[in-house]
């Protein structure tokens, strides 16, 4: 299976997103495209670890997006931010969006959807839209901006802010390569 194929929604609507990085780790892991499968990521011929703390979300991408070059973004996906507890590299999980996370990596849109399992046996958080991620997991907000301004070393991502759910939706139907 082709995960960058898969549609960023169900038929039902629902956003799918592709797990790369669980929570918990310090491994890099990204999708190889021409192999299909996931693989650590590697710098300068090693594997690369996040020598900074473990990854407090799953990281990974809504399949069906690609953050054009052309258009300012990194030429990847757009990225996910799973607030669910350790899942697997691999997983395709039907998830919420509740939020964005705007950032720019030296000089290219880097933004993150922040999304929520959309089974509630699943969720470490019981927000479910901006506006209740906000008045009760603001401090969530705030370990996400440090954890993603350090994790690579000072200065090479800058936080330009955050987007409601709307905002995060709007953004999957820019990069969406399905409807361009």
């Amino acid at each position: 299976m082709n995960h960058l194929e898969l549609p960023s929604f169900t038929p039902e609507g629902v956003l799918q997103a592709v797990i790369e990085i669980p929570a918990g780790t310090n491994t890099k892991y990204e999708y190889n495209r021409e192999k299909m499968c996931f693989q650590p990521d590697l710098r300068d011929g090693k594997v690369r670890k996040v020598n900074f703390m473990s990854y407090p979300v799953n990281y990974g991408f809504i399949p069906s997006t690609r953050m054009g070059k052309n258009r300012g973004g990194d030429g990847d996906p757009l990225d996910v931010l799973l607030l669910a507890e350790h899942v697997p590299t691999g997983s395709v999980v039907q998830t919420i969006p509740i939020g964005l996370l705007k950032l720019s990596d030296l000089g290219e849109l880097d933004h993150k959807v922040l999304a929520i399992p959309l089974d509630p046996d699943k969720r470490i958080i019981q927000a479910t839209s901006w506006e209740s991620f906000q008045r009760d997991y603001s401090i969530v907000r705030h370990i996400l901006e440090l954890f993603f301004m350090y994790y690579d070393g000072l200065g090479t991502l800058a936080v330009m802010g955050w987007g409601d759910e709307n905002e995060a939706l709007a953004e999957i139907k820019k990069w969406n390569i399905l409807s361009t």
